[in-house]
């Protein structure tokens, strides 16, 4: 795809996503709506999105749409945003934000295959969750609270290998 596509992309990107989150925080017309996001591992690395829109780094995952299942909805949107296909996942835990729009967010622990591709939505990379923090949105927080309280200790890598600092 030629550059002027991708760019032209991104910042159609860019209005869609901005445009929706402001009219949804005026007008929740649905109350809460559901998002599922992925916490996919790679040693000490976790993956992420720089989004399009500008509004910083998230997890993958997104918006589930009507009657779709969290699973179903997080099993999409890895492979949309990532290229990833979902391998296996397990329910982490779930709350509710309203920073961005009124949502409740399942969160996943994830294992995925494939070849890691970007999207629309943004560029998917690698990052400690010290090199996220501070750009991760705020709505997803709550996921890096519980990322940190597991890091010490004996969970898993998505790669296989126990995470750094496991007992």
């Amino acid at each position: 795809m030629s550059t002027f596509a991708e760019n032209l992309k991104r910042r159609l990107f860019w209005l869609i996503a901005r445009t929706c989150f402001a009219l949804y925080r005026t007008f929740p017309i649905f109350g809460s709506l559901r998002a599922s996001i992925g916490i996919i591992r790679k040693g000490a690395n976790l993956l992420v999105i720089r989004r399009n829109d500008g509004r910083g780094l998230s997890l993958p995952g997104g918006i589930a749409g009507w009657r779709e299942s969290e699973e179903s909805t997080l099993r999409r949107e890895v492979q949309e945003e990532t290229g990833l296909h979902v391998t296996s996942l397990e329910l982490k835990t779930r709350y509710h934000s309203r920073s961005d729009v009124p949502c409740f967010i399942s969160v996943f622990e994830v294992n995925a295959s494939g070849e890691l591709q970007h999207s629309w939505e943004g560029s998917a990379c690698w990052m400690t969750i010290e090199e996220l923090q501070p750009q991760l949105l705020v709505s997803q927080r709550p996921a890096l609270q519980y990322m940190k309280n597991i890091r010490g200790g004996s969970e898993v890598a998505s790669d296989g290998n126990s995470a750094p600092g496991s007992k």
